[in-house]
């Protein structure tokens, strides 16, 4: 197996994408496309031209490609220190008001429920309305299960330890019950996020290639962490646009370990804690 797809394959495929399906992948990053669409050749046993037949006359297996290709890695508690940031030094911010959240690219949503269980625990959670968002109808219907497989997870449980067993201001270790966010089956091989807190997360599908605010509503807190380093600058600059024209004036924009605003929007945000982007006409409220 090559490790990557040539340019000319590349290119074809991102052609026909967009010529015969709903899907453009034209701005992702080169190398990281280029990645997938060899692996996708590879586990189907194809060519680039039996690729090519088949979005042009195959809907479903388009369906199924996309799926392939979007398919980002996520885990509870993920980077416990920044959740630790979040909770000492971004959450007091918001709390005395109630609370209007976007996860986009939420992938399975073991982020939305990070996010859910620390709300709880800061007694926010009742009053914060959460949507989550991702381009891939089976990481979409695995969030709203909130069934994950133990074993793929357990090394993140000391990560939700590491993060929820302190006190954020103080430091001191503090009691934490796991029982009103999660149930373990060791024997099933499962964690199973409690059905209230499924049920409270708005899913839907969304493209952050090409669609707006779909849900016409500004945010406190937009979560997009490990998503736009799959992206190319034009399409990060895009998604920056939109990040920024959906946070309300005081809102935060929460991105990945390794990923920054750069370009034209850089001067639209002020950087807080390594990891938090403030909108600008928030930034003299904080301190």
């Amino acid at each position: 197996m090559n490790n990557e797809a040539t340019a000319e394959e590349l290119s074809s495929f991102i052609s026909a994408m967009k010529t015969y399906t709903p899907y453009d992948f034209s701005n992702y990053s080169e190398k990281s496309l280029s990645r997938r669409l060899a692996k996708l050749m590879f586990d189907h046993n194809i060519t680039i031209d039996q690729l090519l037949h088949k979005i042009k006359n195959d809907p479903a297996f388009v369906e199924k490609i996309v799926k392939d290709i979007t398919v980002n890695t996520s885990e509870m508690f993920r980077d416990p220190h920044v959740w630790m940031m979040f909770r000492k030094h971004i959450l007091p911010l918001f709390q005395d008001r109630p609370l209007t959240i976007w996860h986009a690219g939420c992938s399975a949503g073991q982020e939305v429920y990070t996010v859910m269980i620390i709300l709880h625990a800061h007694g926010l959670l009742d009053k914060a309305t959460i949507y989550a968002t991702d381009l891939n109808e089976d990481m979409l219907e695995t969030a709203r299960k909130g069934i994950y497989k133990y074993h793929f997870n357990q090394n993140y449980i000391t990560n939700i330890e590491a993060v929820m067993k302190y006190n954020p201001v103080t430091g001191e270790k503090i009691d934490f019950d796991p029982s009103p966010y999660y149930h373990i089956d060791t024997f099933k091989d499962v964690i199973k996020i409690n059905e209230e807190f499924c049920r409270k997360v708005i899913y839907r599908k969304h493209d952050l290639v090409k669609d707006g605010n779909i849900f016409n509503t500004a945010f406190d807190l937009i979560f997009c962490r490990n998503v736009i380093i799959y992206f190319n600058t034009s399409l990060q600059n895009r998604v920056f646009h939109l990040f920024y024209e959906s946070l309300k004036p005081e809102g935060c924009l929460m991105l990945g370990l390794h990923e920054t605003i750069l370009g034209p929007f850089a001067g639209n945000f002020n950087k807080k804690e390594m990891y938090f982007y403030f909108k600008k006409t928030a930034y003299d409220s904080y301190d």
